[in-house]
């Protein structure tokens, strides 16, 4: 596991970076941010995706089911002096705005869709509905699930923290390869489940359409934005041919970039 991961506030800062520098300029192809912009963040976190909204006095709400993020998130907008809310909850069950005003114009949905058992997925997508307003726009992101490192595999520790592709072996082997490396239980299960919910670009947008969203961009990327924080490699989009390839380019995206509609 990369040292960010255990320094909470070392990954704000890299996640508000990269919000920064391609999130706000991407979303603002289609939205007017303004100061009476209304952002919600689905799976906020530390909530470092929300810091340059806020910055730009939007409106921001974050919601994460873990309480440790959402404390995390406070005491760090507390810090820069920005103001945010941030809700404990489980959004699958949190409930949907009674009146327009309540709802959001932009909601971001970042590496948290590839996390969710497929058989609430489609529930997913339909409660978002409850929280746009009118004109607003949903926007996605994840890794596709076939990419080199699609599975989080390096959420795990030793030799298969570093290996490519081993999320798509057979449960057992993969299994095998978490523990005999030294992943804890529990970080083992964590990684099963991303292996079970697994999000591919085809089931993505097959998804918005049965839940009656209009695409309106998609852009995949083959070296991912957030990889200069990470790794100071600079972004790169898929080759525009290879992008049009049907699960084929499922291995080359490491990010998947989505603009949706009602």
């Amino acid at each position: 596991m990369q040292q960010r991961h255990h320094d909470r506030f070392q990954y704000f800062r890299e996640l508000s970076n990269t919000s920064r520098n391609f999130y706000v300029s991407y979303v603002s192809q289609f939205i007017n941010i303004t100061d009476d912009t209304r952002v919600l963040e689905i799976g906020c976190g530390e909530g470092g995706n929300l810091l340059p909204f806020a910055c730009l006095h939007c409106a921001v709400t974050g919601i994460d089911i873990h309480r440790g993020r959402i404390e995390q998130a406070i005491s760090f907008f507390q810090q820069f002096g920005e103001k945010g809310t941030f809700v404990c909850h489980d959004f699958m069950t949190y409930p949907q705005p009674t009146t327009d005003a309540e709802r959001f114009d932009l909601i971001l949905v970042h590496d948290v869709v590839e996390h969710i058992p497929p058989s609430d997925k489609y529930h997913f997508f339909m409660h978002i509905h409850g929280f746009l307003r009118s004109g607003g726009i949903v926007f996605f992101g994840f890794p596709a699930w076939h990419n080199p490192f699609g599975g989080h595999q390096q959420l795990s520790v030793g030799l298969a923290s570093k290996l490519p592709f081993i999320h798509l072996l057979p449960n057992p082997l993969y299994r095998c390869l978490l523990r005999v490396s030294g992943a804890a239980p529990d970080r083992i299960e964590e990684l099963l489940g991303i292996k079970q919910a697994r999000m591919t670009v085809e089931r993505f947008e097959q998804l918005a359409d049965s839940a009656e969203y209009t695409v309106a961009d998609r852009t995949l990327w083959l070296i991912n934005p957030h990889y200069e924080q990470k790794f100071s490699l600079k972004a790169r989009k898929l080759w525009l041919l290879l992008a049009k390839l049907p699960y084929l380019r499922n291995y080359f995206t490491t990010s998947a970039f989505y603009v949706l509609r009602e």
